[in-house]
């Protein structure tokens, strides 16, 4: 207890935000309970997120999940609540355990699957359609029937802040996305990539560690 007493002395707003988050925990439960997603093991919400979850759609999320959408829960700060949005009947958003993200956005109008222990840097967006057609014509009579292509995230990836995660993307496992990059291709498993459009840095490895 002493130990905790002097952290918390030290960074008196990490206890706050504990404070909080264990306060707020009815609300988020009644949360998502009204959408209709079955609470997991050892959530952690510092700030309540938006579920956007189509009623014919499969929202699913395992234990371990972490989200941060209040502005003091990260010193990187917070654009707007987490969003997690389900947008046509038939979609699915499926992620595995141990999920962390800060503010951002995860969209989907087809497919987004996310393995385990994947965490997502501050204000990142991952959505996999484009919302809107590219054909002009098309766009007036039918403005949201934009491209979609599902997204896939393998276990352990890193993705770093302000990144967008586009249609189609494929990320393999263990790979680490640098921040503000745009992915939109695929990137193999166990490398470092960064860039608009994101291309392969080098691979990972204990000899390349700083």
């Amino acid at each position: 207890m002493s130990s905790l007493l002097a952290e918390a002395r030290k960074t008196p707003w990490k206890a706050v935000n504990e404070i909080k988050r264990l306060l707020l925990v009815p609300r988020v439960r009644l949360m998502f309970a009204l959408a209709g997603i079955e609470w997991g093991r050892g959530w952690r919400f510092y700030g309540a997120p938006r579920i956007q979850r189509h009623r014919q759609s499969v929202m699913r999320f395992g234990d371990g999940l972490q989200l941060r959408s209040s502005p003091a829960s990260n010193p990187l700060g917070v654009d707007h609540r987490v969003l997690v949005c389900t947008w046509s009947e038939g979609a699915e958003l499926v992620i595995g355990e141990d999920f962390g993200m800060t503010g951002g956005s995860i969209v989907a109008a087809q497919s987004v699957r996310i393995g385990d222990r994947v965490m997502v840097g501050a204000n990142t967006v991952i959505a996999d359609t484009d919302f809107h057609p590219l054909d002009a014509a098309t766009r007036q009579q039918a403005p949201h029937l934009g491209a979609n292509r599902p997204i896939v995230i393998g276990d352990d990836v890193f993705i770093g802040m302000r990144c967008l995660i586009l249609k189609g993307a494929i990320i393999g496992a263990g790979s680490v996305i640098g921040a503000g990059s745009v992915v939109s291709g695929e990137i193999p498993a166990g490398v470092i990539a960064a860039g608009n459009p994101a291309k392969v840095i080098r691979p990972l490895g204990a000899s390349h560690e700083q």
